[in-house]
């Protein structure tokens, strides 16, 4: 009876916690949402009490305006950057963990093609726009490229050190049952290494949204990023503002689906922060 009542007493307590973190991070989400209405309406409020003209600093209400105009396009933008943002990232992705997974293989692709990688990433992305362009004209597909190659080496990089983190052990343990090197990966590689990738996904999701938006400062006819520039000539502060937000907002979407994944695939305590 004794054990029975110690049992139950342990899984009430694992309950009550379960629940306790689960309260705590709806507590925190709600935080983060209070935060930022407050600092919106706090803008308002200066806005208008300084009587600051909208080309300069416009009022979160003239900026949300602006999304019922339809000269502005602002779906069919918004659709475009989010392609080449989700495009790029998802694209690099694949390319990246695949290239990982071969570097762990071999060696000599290693020693030979790995330092060739380092020393183009370290070619500011902007300084290619115009020769991408000449090499692939304009369009979502060129700055899709452009999102590729920004996105890409992060997660190279943590994928080949998270591939290389696993136990000796159990990669001899599957080669003397003849497991293949697809088994291998798929089993005992790729569970181990995910903390690691995810780490480099984050670092990615940030950077996808700067590579989209250098794609199409440089090389594109539409999208958020080139509407910014088509109304700065007019000085449409609040559109740019707007398509600023839309931007932002596309970021944090991936970003959060990059959180949602993590969450369900890795455990809490397995997580690496960044």
């Amino acid at each position: 009876m004794a054990s029975g009542d110690t049992a139950a007493a342990a899984a009430s307590e694992t309950a009550a916690g379960t629940a306790a973190e689960s309260g705590g991070r709806y507590l925190r989400w709600l935080a983060i949402a209070a935060v930022h209405v407050a600092a919106v309406i706090l803008w308002e409020i200066l806005v208008r009490l300084t009587g600051l003209p909208a080309f300069i600093l416009p009022a979160p209400s003239v900026i949300f305006a602006t999304l019922a105009k339809a000269n502005y396009g602002w779906l069919d933008n918004t659709w475009v950057t989010g392609l080449e943002i989700f495009g790029g990232y998802v694209l690099a992705l694949v390319s990246g963990v695949l290239l990982a997974l071969m570097f762990t293989w071999s060696r000599l692709l290693t020693l030979a093609i790995f330092p060739l990688f380092v020393t183009l990433n370290m070619i500011p992305k902007v300084a290619l726009g115009p020769l991408i362009i000449v090499w692939f004209s304009y369009g979502i597909s060129t700055n899709i490229l452009i999102t590729l190659s920004l996105c890409f080496f992060p997660i190279l990089l943590t994928t080949v050190r998270g591939l290389k983190e696993v136990e000796p052990d159990l990669l001899d343990l599957v080669r003397s049952l003849k497991g293949s090197r697809w088994q291998t990966f798929i089993y005992i590689q790729l569970p181990g290494a995910l903390p690691y990738v995810f780490s480099g996904m984050k670092v990615a999701a940030i950077l996808a949204v700067a590579g989209a938006v250098v794609g199409e400062f440089i090389a594109s006819d539409r999208g958020l990023a080139y509407l910014m520039i088509q109304v700065q000539a007019a000085l449409d502060t609040p559109a740019m503002f707007m398509a600023v937000i839309l931007i932002t907002l596309l970021g944090i979407l991936l970003y959060l689906l990059v959180l949602v994944l993590e969450h369900l695939l890795i455990r809490k305590d397995a997580r690496i922060a960044s």
